[in-house]
């Protein structure tokens, strides 16, 4: 089992940190989690496209998670895809989904009758809506919907993905949740969200401290993130989805020590998490993890 890093970031824009996204890759499955800014091209820099994307598993609405959905649709046409990308998400993604194409339609019309392709079953989209417990499943592998705690959204998910023995659990954003904590407990990777409220000054005209306290009222505070991995006793935890993009490293690695001492990973984007080989992939480095913990 793999885990992907397409992109660590937020709504706010950093060449760094792209738009939330996560490839899962198991069991001859190249699973898709959310679909922020700039997946396609991670995609592509992965060493994988749209047109192999199994399924795309979306934790919520919110725009910052669903922004590059058409843009996916379309890329994965002109990458030769073959089939309808299948978008599993909560509900509300069957009715996005039909504005978004029938938005396009008119564009997409001219494409189709101009460059003559042979095939247009990419522009398809199957929409599936979720509710709690498993969602999917093939060829052993299963993902599982969790519902999260991101108050008002009134269904957010997170996703448990197993196979030959493996977990891994992907948070979704939330705050602290009860129902996460027992999903994720015992497993072999946390992909948990990261709000560092420290990180976050008052500016006028842009960030009030009432708008900060709301907003960081719907995620996890970067001091509970450790609190979660040791109470669902996980055997590495990866943060992802900072708020904000940029932020002192070695601060945030020691306020997450205080409560967690398993293998902690400060996710950076194209970073591979290899579960199998227990081992950690960004740009030309390569890093061991205990076995004894995966």
């Amino acid at each position: 089992m793999q885990l992907v890093l397409l992109g660590t970031g937020c709504p706010q824009v950093d060449p760094h940190r792209h738009g939330p996204a996560s490839l899962v890759r198991t069991g001859g499955q190249s699973l898709l989690f959310d679909c922020g800014s700039g997946v396609t091209q991670r995609l592509v820099a992965a060493g994988s496209s749209g047109a192999q994307i199994t399924a795309l598993f979306l934790t919520h609405l919110h725009s910052d998670h669903i922004v590059d959905l058409f843009q996916l649709v379309l890329s994965s046409w002109h990458q030769g895809r073959q089939t309808p990308q299948l978008v599993f998400g909560p509900p509300g993604t069957q009715a996005y989904v039909d504005r978004m194409m029938a938005l396009w339609q008119p564009e997409l019309a001219q494409r189709i009758a101009h460059e003559r392709r042979p095939s247009t079953a990419a522009l398809a989209v199957q929409v599936t809506e979720i509710g709690p417990g498993e969602v999917w499943s093939r060829d052993g592998v299963s993902v599982t919907a969790v519902p999260v705690a991101h108050q008002p959204i009134e269904h957010a998910f997170g996703y448990v993905v197993a196979h030959a023995g493996k977990r891994l659990v992907l948070s979704g954003d939330t705050a602290w949740c009860e129902a996460l904590i027992a999903a994720a407990r015992g497993a072999d990777l946390l992909l948990h969200e990261c709000f560092i409220h420290r990180e976050m000054p008052l500016i006028p005209g842009v960030r009030t401290a009432e708008g900060l306290e709301a907003v960081a009222g719907y995620h996890t505070l970067s001091h509970e993130v450790g609190r979660i991995a040791t109470a669902a006793a996980v055997g590495l935890l990866v943060l992802n989805h900072f708020v904000p993009t940029r932020f002192d490293r070695a601060a945030l690695l020691a306020e997450v020590r205080q409560d967690f001492n398993g293998p902690i990973l400060i996710g950076e984007d194209l970073m591979v998490v290899d579960l199998e080989r227990g081992s950690v992939r960004h740009g030309d480095m390569v890093v061991g993890l205990p076995s004894g913990g995966l």
